[in-house]
């Protein structure tokens, strides 16, 4: 009679209950389906995300479908969704993570695996000589000697047939030319400017004082302006009864309304929705 194991014993599967935290990701919307149901409520169109992310239309519509195999590779779908989720007002550093743990990890854990797996040096051979570290020397060489001869007035003895004007005596070396003054930033509406201001319509100017995509419709819905500004331009939009602003990054923007300087209209990196109707400036 031989003895054994029971044969149920062997085969019965063991039962594993699902965490709390499993069941959350399978139920957690997709970060597609995320970035997507963010820029339907932050008003925008793919079009105008496109515009203010730098990313293309088809690249944003494959990855709003969870798609990511358009974006060229890990390093950049991880920037394609922190650029769109920064449009819309989305959390991309939330949503990196998650795409790192669908795919395999972040970069940054894999570097030293790479460093240990790579190659040893290689060291040149005796015999054959180095010619990048000869030609270092030689361009090192001959700016040496260009600056010992500027520096010791021997440049303007030099025969290539060009004249310089004499320096005074017992100098050695030229004056240096001052520097261009900064690009100064554009200055506020004046005072004459202001009371010029019809007071039957909204007249909003707006200067960048960084990088922002701006939208700008009038109150019949036109579109009045769709683009980036850059540091230092400014766009002034008037209409009879309202002005409807949309801006990629609100603390880039100094906004005058009506003849009122209402400073800067967010933080930076912040997506504004504001509208503003003749009288005295107020938020829609």
């Amino acid at each position: 009679m031989t003895i054994g194991k029971s044969p149920d014993r062997e085969t019965a599967p063991s039962s594993v209950t699902p965490t709390d935290d499993a069941v959350q990701a399978a139920d957690a919307p997709s970060i597609g389906r995320v970035l997507s149901t963010a820029r339907i409520e932050a008003g925008l169109t793919v079009d105008q995300v496109s515009t203010a992310t730098r990313v293309r239309v088809p690249i944003v519509h494959a990855i709003e479908e969870d798609d990511f195999g358009r974006c060229g590779g890990d390093f950049y779908a991880r920037g394609h969704i922190r650029a769109i989720a920064a449009a819309v007002g989305a959390d991309g550093e939330a949503l990196v993570v998650r795409y790192d743990a669908a795919h395999g990890g972040s970069p940054a854990s894999k570097r030293p695996t790479q460093l240990i797996e790579s190659g040893p040096i290689k060291v040149p051979g005796r015999g054959r000589p180095n010619w990048a570290a000869a030609m270092v020397a030689a361009i090192v060489a001959v700016v040496g000697l260009i600056g010992f001869n500027l520096v010791s007035g021997k440049g303007a003895h030099t025969g290539t047939g060009t004249a310089s004007a004499p320096l005074p005596s017992g100098s050695g070396t030229g004056s240096v030319a001052p520097a261009a003054p900064s690009a100064q930033p554009p200055a506020p509406p004046t005072a004459a400017a202001i009371a010029a201001v019809p007071a039957d319509k909204v007249t909003v100017k707006l200067v960048a004082e960084g990088t922002s995509w701006i939208s700008a419709t009038d109150g019949t819905g036109k579109s009045l302006f769709q683009n980036n500004i850059s540091e230092g331009q400014d766009q002034t939009f008037t209409d009879a009864k309202q002005i409807k602003l949309v801006l990629g990054n609100g603390g880039a923007v100094h906004a005058y309304v009506n003849g009122k300087d209402l400073g800067l209209l967010g933080k930076d990196g912040q997506v504004v929705h504001v509208t503003y109707t003749p009288g005295d400036p107020q938020a829609g």
